[in-house]
């Protein structure tokens, strides 16, 4: 650590500590019993660590200390401002002191460069120090519409909202754009944006909050966090609790200029959370609701969107199909202008109408929009417009099988559509689908948003509903939602067993016919597809399929697999949620088991391990009714778990030992390999190492002989650790060296990185110091993306102390729970 990020360090120390006695200086006993019902505790001797400045304060420690110091301030009788406990001006504290520790150490690197530029002949150098932190500036606007027109007083009035937000100091500025559906909200917020993204060099985030859209509105929570993985968050940085990450997402912009585009609002509340708290940002809202509460509890600038007058509405028109055309036949367009009545969305379709057929008038086409009524959703408008006449332009043009599947897509819950899940929903194989959307698209009934993914807008969506109940029976519309459910899980299933080749797995029901899973060949693709389907999956789950309860429970389990390692903890909670709910609906106790065990797993990641226990209990009861012994050992192995992160390591031995007794009696030799390596771990961390030796030696050569290479790895770490406390050093760095390589194999990152600490330590105190300081350096590449923070900071405080005769502290060890 340089002396600069040391000050930065100390500073931020000195306030935490100018708080503790403005707040009656609670003992470092008080402190750590009131974070003791908070998400992230404090231990004392972390309390002192922190104090004394050894450390650098992370976000969850300065969260729970202020927050421990505001409750004794309060039952001391003890008056504190608000500012002082504010967390917000504490995020944005450290955030600033985060900074200067990641300038201190790229200073340091530099010249440490130029040293070394200098005297490049000299036979050592100094070693490097850690990396600088990315500074990642996000560019998540859509493209702007291709045809604008018109909006001059909409857009002179955004241009002046933008330059109270340049004043320096002053508040955010918000900016509420307001109007009925198809009155052109995103359009113009979009091509404002484009337009002055320059002023703003710091970022541009975007969300489509689906406040109107089909299924539930976006909760706020999740635009969050897919902010914070817009600024490449690591995942070991991110807060487990909505709060901690909104207040992390709030540090993230502060100091800084960034435009946050909120799409599609719901209702104030929606956004209140995702705004801005610094100057020099502005928030740019559209809702069809007028945001009142915003504008006059946040101060925002409303701006409502009327119809376009008919000079604009000419203009459209005229930038689409041509201006000759329009000067042609000046009554025409007033007619066609006014039957639209300045809808914007409408417009845009009668004008790719008429620019597809030039050789029809625009006196034929105003002719076709009289007398039109409205979708039900503008039923009592002043401004009604028949827009199910001029959905019915673009879709009585469409060829039968287009067509079908228009309104087939009704059924898909969203956000976007890729080619296959269509394909399953028409019946249609996949390459026949691909064109139909295409042809959709340039009929302008769906937008192709990325590519070989598909939106539309609800009005599209509600008007395609009504068509498919119109002509679709209720038999061919349920053989669809089969098709469709069928894809998801038989994709979901097959990308689950490559990501996890030993996961607990279920006959899949019988294939629907006309179902077609996506070509998942290997690991890295089925990644690829959990990452862009997770969303549409989550919102599968969330409907009610009656009769399809087996498939909503088993899709849930596969995508929990992925949604486990991506570290979408609160996510997997509600996908486990789902399952329950299912298996209940369908009466599956097996099914109800697997999601009571699952959801204990997920309540473990977010340090809720009471929680998780009660689930555990309540799997253990649907288990031995069922007779079901493996299903029993898992749960055990479950249980074992949860002890382990107590320190109950008595407790861990007696789950261990019941888990491989049920698994013994199974004749489960996975599970008996995965039982015996977790006993002999608990006896090396009850100080009995040659005890262990034998169980971890027997696991892992059930291992090697069923090819288990993940199962193998984590015996070998075990049978490391084990050697490592009984000073065998030889045999130590032997076994963390096979599994370091075996975790490489299956591409397991953060555990290579756990072992890989562990050899370092071994290779230090071996008289190695060299040896010991590279692999500490691939261990922080490996963990510094997604491996505790702690964790990370205590190899490189190692990295930093370590020399040719130096003793080192070893880092915590590896739980080798990770059951089925």
């Amino acid at each position: 650590m340089t002396d600069a990020g040391r000050t930065a360090i100390t500073r931020l120390v000195d306030e935490l500590k100018r708080l503790r006695d403005r707040a009656g200086a609670p003992s470092l006993n008080r402190l750590a019993a009131l974070t003791a019902a908070l998400p992230h505790p404090l231990p004392r001797s972390t309390i002192s660590d922190k104090l004394n400045a050894r450390s650098l304060p992370e976000w969850e420690f300065v969260a729970s200390f202020v927050t421990a110091c505001a409750a004794h301030a309060e039952r001391s009788g003890v008056a504190l401002p608000p500012t002082a406990v504010d967390l917000d001006r504490w995020a944005a504290r450290h955030l600033r002191m985060l900074r200067a520790v990641d300038g201190a150490r790229a200073a340091s690197r530099l010249a440490a460069s130029a040293r070394a530029e200098l005297d490049r002949h000299a036979p050592e150098t100094t070693p490097e120090t850690a990396p600088e932190r990315v500074v990642v500036v996000p560019r998540q606007l859509p493209a702007a519409p291709r045809h604008f027109a018109g909006r001059t007083a909409e857009l002179a009035a955004l241009d002046r909202i933008a330059e109270d937000a340049a004043e320096p100091g002053g508040a955010v500025v918000v900016s509420a754009i307001g109007g009925t559906a198809g009155i052109g909200k995103t359009a113009l917020a979009l091509h404002w944006a484009r337009r002055v993204a320059d002023r703003f060099p710091d970022g541009q985030l975007y969300v489509d909050l689906r406040g109107y859209g089909p299924g539930s509105p976006l909760a706020p929570a999740e635009a969050v966090r897919g902010f914070l993985d817009a600024f490449a968050v690591p995942p070991r940085e991110v807060p487990t609790t909505p709060d901690g990450q909104a207040g992390l997402y709030r540090s993230l912009l502060a100091g800084r200029r960034v435009l946050v585009l909120l799409d599609n609002a719901r209702d104030a509340e929606q956004v209140r959370s995702l705004l801005p708290g610094s100057a020099g940002c502005l928030a740019l809202v559209t809702s069809r609701d007028r945001l009142a509460s915003l504008v006059a509890v946040e101060g925002a600038h409303p701006l409502r969107l009327d119809p376009l007058p008919p000079a604009e509405a000419r203009s459209v028109l005229a930038d689409r199909v041509g201006p000759h055309r329009v000067l042609a036949e000046p009554e025409a367009v007033d007619r066609i202008t006014a039957a639209c009545a300045g809808l914007p969305l409408v417009l845009a379709i009668v004008a790719a109408r008429a620019a597809a057929h030039p050789d029809f008038s625009l006196a034929d086409l105003a002719a076709e929009l009289t007398g039109a009524r409205a979708l039900d959703v503008f039923a009592g408008s002043d401004r009604a417009v028949d827009v199910r006449t001029v959905f019915s332009w673009s879709y009585r043009g469409l060829a039968p099988a287009a067509a079908r599947l228009f309104r087939l897509l009704s059924l898909h819950p969203g956000p976007d559509v890729g080619t296959v899940a269509s394909a399953c929903l028409a019946g249609v194989p996949a390459r026949e689908a691909h064109r139909l959307l295409r042809d959709l698209a340039d009929a302008h009934l769906l937008t192709e948003h990325r590519p070989g993914r598909f939106t539309r807008h609800d009005l599209l969506r509600a008007y395609a509903e009504e068509l498919t109940e119109e002509h679709d029976g209720t038999e061919e519309r349920r053989a669809a939602t089969h098709r469709l459910l069928d894809h998801y899980l038989r994709t979901a299933d097959r990308a689950a067993r490559l990501v996890d080749p030993y996961r607990v797995t279920a006959e899949l029901p019988e294939q629907a016919a006309g179902a077609i899973p996506e070509q998942v060949p290997d690991t890295a693709r089925a990644l690829a597809w959990f990452a862009a389907e997770h969303r549409v999956l989550l919102a599968v789950l969330a409907q009610e399929h009656a009769g399809f309860d087996a498939q909503a429970h088993l899709l849930a389990r596969s995508l929990s697999t992925y949604l486990y390692r991506a570290g979408y903890w609160h996510d997997w909670v509600c996908a486990e949620q789902a399952a329950l709910r299912a298996a209940r609906r369908g009466g599956d106790r097996r099914g109800q088991a697997a999601a009571h065990r699952g959801l204990a797993r997920a309540y473990l990641r977010l340090d809720r391990e009471e929680a998780a226990l009660a689930q555990l209990r309540l799997a253990l009861v649907r288990y031995a009714e069922l007779d079901d012994r493996v299903g029993q050992a898992h749960t055990q192995l479950n249980l074992a778990e949860v002890f382990d992160r107590f320190g109950r390591y008595p407790m861990v031995l007696r789950h261990a030992r019941l888990a491989l007794d049920g698994y013994r009696a199974a004749a489960h030799p996975a599970g008996q390999a995965k039982a015996l390596n977790s006993i002999g771990w608990s006896l090396s961390m009850q100080g009995r190492h040659r005890e262990a030796v034998g169980y971890c030696r027997e696991a892992l050569d059930i291992q090697l002989e069923l090819g288990d290479r993940d199962g193998a790895a984590d015996t070998l770490d075990s049978l490391g650790h084990v050697h490592h406390r009984l000073h065998d050093h030889a045999l130590a760095r032997t076994f963390y060296q096979r599994a370091a390589e075996l975790f490489q194999e299956t591409g397991n990152r953060p555990e290579e990185g756990f072992t890989l600490d562990h050899l370092g330590d071994v290779l230090a105190e071996s008289g190695e110091p060299d040896a010991a300081r590279e692999t500490w350096r691939r261990a922080v590449e490996l963990l510094d993306r997604g491996g505790p923070a702690e964790r990370v900071d205590a190899i490189r405080a190692k990295l930093e102390r370590v020399g040719p005769r130096s003793s080192v502290t070893r880092t915590g060890g590896r739980s080798p729970y990770e059951a089925f």
